[in-house]
Order: C-alpha cells, then structure tokens, then sequence
C-alpha cells in the first residue's frame, strides 16, 4: 500500500477542510516513513486528520509499524498524547463534510506508553459511528482494551488487522493476538458533522476504506502492506 516514495495512491481529509487539502503538510513522506507532524500549524484547532488508501477492502490481513515521536502539538486534545490509530471499514472520505471530525468506521488504536510505569495498551478499538459485537453482545463502551503490553518510548511497533468482512476481526501486536470482537455495524455516537443520510444505524459493515489517523500528536508509519483474503463462497 505504500512504497516509501509518496502518497499519491491516498487521500487526505481533515477536520475544518475540504477533501483532498493536505493542510500544514500534515501527511508527508520523508526517508521512506509517512510522517504525521504540525510544524506548520498555529493552535491544533481539532483539525483531525485521515490519510486514506485509495480502495476499500473487505476481507484481508493488513501489516504495518507506528512509532511516537516529538510532543503533542500545542492545543490538541489531552487524551490525544501518544495517541494515534488506523481506521478501517471506514466510509469513503468523499462522502464526509468539510464540519466532519471523524469518519464512520472503526479504529484500531494505537497508544504509546507514558513513561509513568502505569500500563497503556495499544491495538485497542475504537468506534466513531459505528458499534462491534464483544463478548455476545454490543459493546457498552466507544473503546475496547487490548491485551497487549505497553510500548514506551519512540521504538518501533508491529501492528496487524485480520478483517473478515462483517464477520470477525483481529488486532495484532508485536505477533499476539491482543483483541478480538465480531460484526462492525453503523452506530452509536462520537463522530460529528456527519452527512446524515451516510449513517445508517445497524448496517453492517462488509468492506471500507484504511486510514492513517492525525490527531495532534507526531507520529510514524512504515512497511504498510495488505493481502487480500478469499471470501466465503455462499
């Protein structure tokens, strides 16, 4: 999905702009790593931030690695520290309104540790606009905790996404599984802005657009590759 070159083969759609508006060159690509930074910003001013891949997909296994690096720009939201993500069964960033903050999809949360001792799972997920089956029933929560370890520091972390569609989900990290629930669905709140007629709740989710998430806190992407999976015959 991503040759280290450029990013000519996504998307760019950021809160308080038109699609396709790289602002503040946000999503750049240096020394064969998508780098997410602000240095040309002035207040954060909730401009979050989705790269997204060309295509959507619907049953696939997706590999990449995120790293943390810098401070969290000047106005972003406290909980946004070290924190990042990657959306996936997302609606096509075409579909979203310049007012939009958030894409209906689901996140596979990426969190860095805080140094603090404390744990901070990462691969975690989260739901803007839509809702997950965990554990027998609708999660009660917008997120989920993983199993995973905590990462602090700038190192380097493998994440994986096992997608079946509108059936199971994986999330892997570092080779563990850490996260497992079932049948994506439009609903529940959290996203904004939204073009009312795209959020259609109890619809399940069989295929979507991936996307790279900016929220204010300088982050990392590399060796970002997907396979696609074959689907059930019916």
């Amino acid at each position: 999905m991503f040759g280290g070159k450029d990013i000519n083969d996504w998307f760019v759609k950021i809160h308080h702009h038109d699609f396709g508006v790289n602002y503040g060159n946000t999503f750049r690509v240096e020394d064969g790593i998508i780098k997410v930074r602000y240095d040309q910003y002035d207040d954060f001013n909730d401009q979050f931030g989705h790269l997204y891949y060309k295509t959507p997909f619907s049953y696939y296994h997706l590999k990449f690695e995120y790293r943390f690096v810098g401070e969290l720009h000047k106005g972003a939201p406290s909980y946004t520290l070290r924190n990042s993500g990657l959306m996936f069964h997302s609606q096509d960033p075409r579909t979203m309104l310049k007012e939009q903050d958030w894409p209906i999809s689901v996140e596979m949360q990426l969190l860095g540790g805080l140094s603090d001792g404390q744990p901070r799972p990462t691969g975690n997920m989260c739901s803007p606009g839509t809702n997950v089956i965990y554990q027998g029933k609708i999660a009660s929560s917008h997120c989920l905790n993983s199993t995973s370890e905590t990462y602090d520091g700038d190192q380097w972390v493998k994440g994986e996404l096992i997608v079946l569609g509108d059936s199971l989900i994986k999330h892997i990290i570092n080779g563990d599984t850490v996260l497992e629930y079932s049948k994506p669905q439009i609903g529940g709140g959290t996203a904004n802005g939204y073009d009312p007629q795209i959020k259609i709740d109890g619809k399940l989710l069989s295929s979507g657009f991936i996307a790279l998430q900016s929220e204010g806190q300088p982050v990392d992407f590399k060796n970002i590759w997907i396979k696609e999976l074959p689907k059930p015959q019916k």
